[in-house]
């Protein structure tokens, strides 16, 4: 399943940023005369109420939706990262404050607290990657805090500290090589979160506004024809399906190596 799940994630991506060079229907292009055709060779994916073609749409608002899924994810988990080794290593005190705001982020249902932030303010890419990012960068933070504690209590470390080598040094020389397994699953994991918490504000309206779409929004605007023409929801919730679990594939096996090499090591 894991080589499935990257060929196909990867045929995916290169489909939605170059497969619009040589599928050049727009997706604006309004036209009375094509509105809720079903799938055909003149319109693989169908037409939406607006007789615009629900390919060119998918290809659109797959851009979209993949750039804010991996920058959001890339964003929050840095700052997971960076937080979570500052815990891990300096412990202490500042151990206890991260802990403690972690925990208070924690507290509140992650989408809810999207919910809260973007009913505030004028949605945009931008604005929706800054947004997800700040949410999501809890898991992340624990994760390496835990690993990092226990790499910062092993003997050697602790020679390097009474040895002065710089605290810089040490993160990235011993504390990085250790840690890039669990960054990956980690980061894996949350291009799927991002992925999914933007097309979820977006179908109820408080993600893209037209004429930007993403796979959330079509799928909102198919919506209100699902009774009469399925595919103009079917097609962007089948996308998004497809990502988020080609991720979650890819994810769960990077884990499972992982875990081989802890065990072997132990």
């Amino acid at each position: 399943m894991f080589k499935v799940a990257l060929y196909l994630l990867i045929a995916v991506i290169l489909a939605i940023f170059f497969l619009p060079f040589f599928y050049t229907v727009s997706p604006y292009e309004l036209n009375p005369l094509r509105i809720l055709e079903a799938p055909s060779l003149r319109h693989l994916f169908g037409t939406d109420r607006l007789g615009r073609d629900v390919l060119a749409r998918i290809l659109e608002g797959g851009q979209t939706s993949l750039i804010i899924g991996f920058l959001a994810a890339s964003i929050s988990s840095i700052v997971g990262l960076f937080i979570g080794i500052t815990a891990g290593y300096f412990k202490g005190n500042i151990d206890k404050t991260i802990t403690i705001v972690i925990d208070l982020f924690l507290t509140f249902p992650t989408f809810f607290l999207l919910l809260a932030l973007v009913s505030y303010i004028q949605a945009s890419s931008i604005i929706l990657i800054i947004v997800i990012s700040i949410t999501g960068w809890m898991g992340m933070s624990r994760m390496i805090r835990s690993e990092s504690f226990a790499i910062s209590n092993k003997p050697y470390i602790k020679i390097l500290k009474i040895s002065n080598v710089s605290t810089f040094k040490i993160i990235f020389k011993y504390f990085a090589p250790l840690l890039a397994p669990i960054f990956l699953i980690s980061f894996t994991f949350g291009v799927g979160g991002a992925i999914l918490a933007e097309s979820g504000l977006s179908f109820l309206g408080l993600g893209i506004n037209p004429p930007q779409m993403s796979w959330g929004s079509l799928l909102s605007d198919g919506k209100a024809v699902i009774d009469i023409a399925w595919w103009v929801s079917f097609f962007p919730g089948f996308m998004i399906f497809i990502i988020t679990f080609c991720l979650i594939q890819i994810s769960d096996y990077l884990q499972g190596l992982a875990n081989k090499k802890e065990m072997i090591k132990n």
